[in-house]
């Protein structure tokens, strides 16, 4: 007896076998996407492994980096110390140290300043008359310049007055200082001074003076122009 035939069905097999070959494939996709399930399992589980072996070194891992901040912070503050301890002794020809000492907490560092003068502390603020605090505030603001990103921040820095406690004839050190300092860090500065033009004459670029004419308006006029070489009569 021949088997029966279905005209109307795209698939010529007859309904069990056609049954069982689809069974057959549901089944094996299931197998194919159990196999995949097993493998991201694995993978997942690798991951969390290598996680854990992270996180269970993570304090020390904190640790070592807090203290090496703290030593790279402490590094920077003694090359602050110094240099400024020479910029005092060079302006204003006197026995006197800079000293900074920081203190951590909880990853904040705090930083005290003061004065060593031949073994006695003093004020910065009040330090030779103020003169101390002159010269600290142009070297930290430059420090401070210095460690920003040229390409977000121009090293543009402006200096109101910072020579208002210098006696007259220690003027001409600082601006030599700020001049030097300016063209090693590639600053561009601009210094204002009630001080007399004269004592900025060698070592500024450019001097104004801005002062009232008869009719009351701002006078501006250019006193000089770019020096060639200050240190070359030296």
């Amino acid at each position: 007896m021949p088997p029966p035939t279905y005209p109307d069905s795209p698939i010529s097999d007859p309904p069990t076998v056609r049954s069982l070959a689809e069974t057959r494939r549901r089944i094996d996709r299931l197998i194919d996407k159990r196999d995949d399930r097993v493998r991201d399992s694995q993978r997942l589980a690798s991951k969390f492994a290598q996680l854990n072996a992270y996180l269970s070194v993570a304090d020390q891992v904190t640790v070592a980096l807090e203290k090496l901040s703290e030593q790279l912070f402490q590094e920077l503050l003694d090359v602050v110390q110094e240099k400024l301890t020479i910029a005092l002794q060079e302006i204003l020809d006197q026995p006197i140290k800079f000293r900074a000492q920081a203190d951590f907490k909880r990853g904040v560092a705090t930083v005290e300043f003061w004065i060593d003068h031949n073994g006695n502390r003093e004020d910065v603020l009040r330090g030779q008359g103020g003169s101390v605090a002159n010269v600290l505030s142009v070297g930290l603001r430059m420090f401070a310049l210095a460690t920003l990103d040229p390409a977000e921040h121009r090293r543009f820095l402006v200096l109101d007055e910072q020579d208002c406690w210098l006696r007259p004839d220690l003027v001409p050190k600082l601006v030599k200082m700020v001049h030097e300092a300016a063209n090693a860090l590639g600053f561009q500065i601009l210094m204002i001074s009630h001080h007399d033009v004269a004592l900025f004459e060698r070592y500024a670029d450019r001097i104004y003076q801005f002062g009232l004419n008869a009719d009351g308006a701002i006078d501006v006029r250019q006193l000089s122009s770019p020096a060639a070489d200050p240190d070359a009569a030296d």
